[in-house]
């Protein structure tokens, strides 16, 4: 079938498939002249073509088999790709028990995305009928020879031994190659892990007897250094003829190449640092997106981290609980100053705790290679059902249906004895967990500066977000006198401590509906069951009845409360995926804004961030900003990082941002402009030219 931009088919290797045998189909992909497609790694930019199966029970389908690519330049920017016609071949195997001379139809959905001067998403539906038959196949005379020379290109597995090294922010890669492997016209080297070399940098492959050095910058958005790294090698051999291999280098030590190195990186394949950018054309200085961590530096980040922690006491996530720890310095105004110094720290210590878990699971996921930022446990529907219960319950220990939640907040006279420690330790805990979807001023980029650096550098920056957030009660627990500021003991403190209940009820409300969005209505009534039954147990849980009978139904309807959890997998798409608008963001779609000359405005948002929302709701859908947008003919694209997405994460990484709000105009499809995360109607005004 003809897409806008390209021919797409599936294809056969032979003319029928045998029962319990493997055979070759192939995704045929033909751009028209001046596009691209994409490789698995894209480079860059770009995505990789994609091949979703409706497969018969028992028909598998491996994953596809890459031909090598080619290089596309485009000032500093490179891409892998294709611009002619190309197999994505894969492997099926036929079960041993299908009934020969039943046909065998294959359906596929592909996606591909292909770009000329613009880059253009498309996708198809495609089918094929194939023949099967118990004798041996025959080779398709009509597609048979473009899978024979598809099937020459695809690189051969190796087991040459390789290692590599970071020296000097580059990567150094040394290979032993093959005694006789020495093709005339050098080689090609291209990496199939992501995010590891700066593709547009100079790369140089020099050789010594049988011994290949490549090295090239690392990425500017490089984190840590992986344990092994894959690679496609591409011998040249003149006249047009290559041999493709593919191997993994693992770390280790590797020495310089000696004086003398040939240099023997080709100019075929337009090898990635290799040809001259376009005549007339500069390199920049410096990537604007990238994090500029020589300007900002630790010390500026650490101080940036502190504040971003202190501002967050006042986030509308974390103030309820905040203020329940209040009334307990209040409680504890007539004890010793050696009391309250003990449960200020105790409380610092959860706090700070918390913060570095929190720290060591998020670097720990983004080593394992998820694309993870912060808040990203907003991102997983049980956590978010599991937040929701914990705030209901102690939404209800506050109205007074029960009294548990005294001890755990460390109020009232737990306070004054030692396991009122335990309670202060606890708040310290919870206003992690709720200050999770948060990201106050200064803290977004302290944040994208963390997961940029080592672990060390990263744990430290975390730990002082985590000071900053427990300094308020940290000086008052080790400066009593402070607390003098606040009002004396009374009966005021039942009412408050009652009043506060309802901000946690709403937040409740809050994190439904993000659930909602996440996981859809089935889920949704899940969990409202689940709070019924908690609300159930509570109840139950002073009867004066048969006490052990409450105890024991009590502590059964709360299992069962939590048993909802695991109903809530998150659907395959979002209630509202199938809405598609013009406003949806892509990195495609801003390049093509940007090449027309458009204004931009970005918001980079989520579903669970209160920030987020207090922002689009009291700045971005004010009228004055609205007419303001219609006047400079602003294009407003939302990035919707509600559930996790890798591309979004990868964009927010480029800004140095680990978190969102996140807010970017491109004004007349210039350079980018970061706004501040706490948006007023001036700053947007101001960014769009307007006084």
């Amino acid at each position: 079938m003809f897409t806008d931009n390209a021919e797409a088919e599936l294809h056969a290797r032979n003319t029928h498939a045998v029962p319990g045998e493997s055979f070759r189909v192939a995704l045929r992909l033909r751009p028209q002249p001046g596009w691209h497609t994409y490789w698995r790694n894209p480079g860059d930019s770009g995505l990789p073509t994609q091949i979703d199966w409706q497969l018969t029970e028992g028909v598998t389908a491996s994953n596809i088999q890459w031909q090598p690519p080619g290089t596309y330049r485009l000032a500093d920017v490179v891409n892998y790709g294709y611009g002619e016609q190309t197999l994505h071949i894969v492997d099926m195997q036929l079960p041993a028990d299908w009934p020969p001379g039943q046909a065998l139809r294959l359906d596929a959905d592909a996606e591909w995305l292909i770009c000329s001067d613009i880059c253009v998403p498309e996708s198809a539906s495609l089918s094929l009928e194939l023949p099967t038959a118990a004798e041996p196949a025959a080779p398709d005379p009509v597609w048979a020879p473009d899978f024979e020379a598809a099937e020459a290109s695809l690189p051969e597995a190796v087991d040459w031994p390789a290692t590599m090294v970071r020296v000097d922010e580059a990567i150094r890669l040394q290979v032993q190659l093959p005694a006789g492997l020495q093709p005339p016209d050098g080689f090609t080297a291209f990496p199939i892990t992501e995010d590891f070399i700066h593709h547009s940098a100079p790369q140089q492959l020099q050789r010594r007897g049988d011994t290949l050095w490549l090295t090239q910058p690392q990425s500017p958005y490089f984190e840590t250094m992986p344990e092994a790294s894959r690679w496609v090698l591409v011998a040249h051999d003149g006249n047009g003829s290559t041999r493709a291999f593919r191997l993994e280098a693992v770390a280790g030590e590797v020495p310089a190449p000696p004086e003398g190195a040939e240099n023997v990186a080709s100019g075929e394949y337009d090898a990635p640092g290799v040809s001259a950018l376009p005549e007339g054309s500069e390199a920049p200085a410096s990537d604007p997106r990238a994090p500029d961590t020589d300007k900002a530096g630790l010390p500026a980040m650490l101080v940036a981290a502190f504040l971003g922690g202190l501002i967050l006491n006042l986030m509308p996530c974390v103030f309820p609980v905040l203020a329940i720890k209040a009334l307990g310095i209040v409680s504890a105004q007539g004890e010793s100053r050696a009391h309250q110094r003990l449960h200020g720290l105790v409380y610092t210590a959860g706090v700070m705790l918390s913060c570095l878990a929190a720290a060591g699971l998020l670097l720990g996921l983004r080593a394992g290679g998820e694309a993870l930022g912060w808040g990203f446990q907003l991102q997983s529907p049980i956590f978010v059902g599991a937040l929701a219960y914990l705030f209901f319950a102690f939404g209800l220990s506050l109205s007074g249906v029960f009294t548990l939640g005294t001890r755990i907040m460390g109020l009232g006279q737990g306070l004054t004895q030692q396991q009122g420690l335990g309670g202060s330790f606890a708040t310290g805990v919870l206003a992690v967990v709720v200050a999770s979807p948060c990201t106050a001023p200064l803290m977004g980029a302290a944040l994208g500066f963390a997961v940029t650096q080592p672990t060390s550098v990263a744990l430290a920056v975390f730990a002082m977000l985590g000071l900053g957030l427990a300094s308020p009660f940290l000086l008052m627990g080790l400066f009593p006198t402070l607390a003098r500021w606040l009002p004396r003991p009374g009966a005021w403190m039942e009412h408050f401590k009652q009043a506060m209940a309802f901000p946690l009820y709403l937040s409740v409300v809050w994190l439904l509906w993000v659930l909602s969005r996440q996981a859809g209505s089935e889920a949704l009534a899940a969990v409202l069951t689940g709070m019924v039954l908690i609300a159930f147990a509570a109840w139950l849980w002073h009867r004066p009845q048969k006490p052990l009978l409450a105890l024991r139904t009590a502590a059964l309807l709360g299992a069962a409360a939590l048993l909802a959890l695991p109903v809530m997998r998150p659907p395959t798409e979002r209630a509202d995926a199938t809405e598609i608008t013009e406003n949806a963001w892509s990195p495609e779609r801003v390049a093509e804004l940007r090449a027309e000359g458009r204004t931009v405005f970005v918001n980079f948002t989520a579903d669970w961030c209160i920030t987020c929302l207090a922002n689009e709701r009291s700045v971005l859908s004010r009228e004055v900003v609205q007419q303001a947008f219609a006047r400079e003919d602003v294009h407003y694209l939302k990035a919707d990082w509600t559930r996790s997405d890798p591309t979004i994460t990868k964009a927010l990484g480029e800004f140095g941002r680990n978190g969102v709000p996140l807010y970017i105009v491109y004004r007349d499809g210039g350079e980018p402009e970061v706004l501040p995360q706490l948006l007023t109607r001036d700053i947007v005004l101001g960014a769009l030219g307007e006084p």
